[in-house]
């Protein structure tokens, strides 16, 4: 991480902390909901299925810039899909960059060639070992490795969905994330049980044996993007819901924290670990905070 980039978000937080505000830090941009995959524990690919334009994607983008973003994630449906043109989100990440974002990361399913360097972050799914992933995302486990292997940079980050499928599996993904090429760490969440897919979602007990298996994984030297100080308040869902200084930006809708934030009682069975991380850091939590530092300067 730049020094300047450290500097701009040590004086968000303490800002953020100190006065108790409320704006925006991390903002997502959905350039499509279009997908390649029907995972089973997803609930919001192909409901339009429509690849929205780039300039109307550079105006999103904009937008949340002004309100104050400066990590931003490009996500879909798969993001390897969107193009307009000869424009790809390789153009996209540069433009992000030059708009003035800090961290600029993409979120993919990697069935696509995944050779983007400019991205500071590949967020790609992993889902367990071969076997569970695919019972999850289809026969894509092979191909998503050999894109790993052609990958020209090591920004690549696993991003594992835990549920009731694949949650015997998270020791596999570290091992993998430990021990492949071009894979810098692993980051982590439990389902969040949406209404067509609620048999998924893990009970307290399951969560907090899924947090052991990461913890003892951190301690055999798993590169692991997740704070074990959150833990605890993640297992019971102990975090304030939702985290205002998130932004999701869909179509021109902006929704604070997420999109699921419009499903009744979602939030309050939330799995995404970041949103426990980000509200326990802004509410002031001192082992969250000093965690944080200590993982951001490593891995980003």
């Amino acid at each position: 991480m730049k020094l300047s980039s450290f500097f701009h978000f040590a004086s968000f937080g303490i800002k953020t902390i100190l006065f108790k505000k409320k704006e925006p830090i991390l903002g997502t941009v959905i350039i499509t909901d279009k997908c390649n995959l029907k995972c089973k524990h997803c609930s919001v690919n192909n409901i339009t299925a429509i690849v929205h334009p780039y300039e109307q994607v550079k105006r999103e983008m904009q937008t949340l810039y002004d309100m104050g973003v400066r990590i931003l994630f490009f996500c879909g449906g798969e993001t390897f899909l969107w193009k307009d043109g000869e424009k790809t989100v390789r153009d996209l990440v540069v433009e992000a960059k030059e708009m003035g974002f800090l961290i600029v990361n993409v979120v993919t399913n990697g069935t696509y060639p995944i050779d983007l360097p400019e991205a500071d972050l590949i967020l790609l799914s992993l889902d367990g070992d071969r076997e569970h992933h695919n019972m999850i995302r289809g026969d894509t486990y092979n191909l998503i490795m050999e894109n790993i292997e052609r990958a020209s940079s090591d920004n690549i980050c696993f991003y594992m969905a835990i549920n009731q499928i694949n949650k015997d599996y998270v020791r596999h993904v570290c091992e993998k994330a430990r021990d492949m090429k071009n894979v810098r760490a692993v980051s982590f969440n439990f389902h969040t049980p949406y209404p067509d897919t609620k048999e998924l979602a893990l009970s307290v007990a399951e969560k907090k044996a899924c947090c052991d298996v990461i913890v003892r994984m951190m301690k055999e030297g798993a590169p692991v993007f997740n704070l074990k100080s959150a833990f605890p308040y993640l297992v019971e869902n102990r975090f304030p819901v939702p985290c205002h200084q998130c932004l999701v930006i869909e179509d021109g809708k902006i929704s604070t924290c997420g999109r699921c934030i419009d499903v009744p009682g979602l939030c309050q069975e939330c799995g995404y670990f970041f949103v426990a991380e980000y509200t326990l850091l802004f509410g002031g939590n001192v082992k969250v905070i000093f965690e944080m530092l200590m993982t951001y300067l490593k891995y980003i």
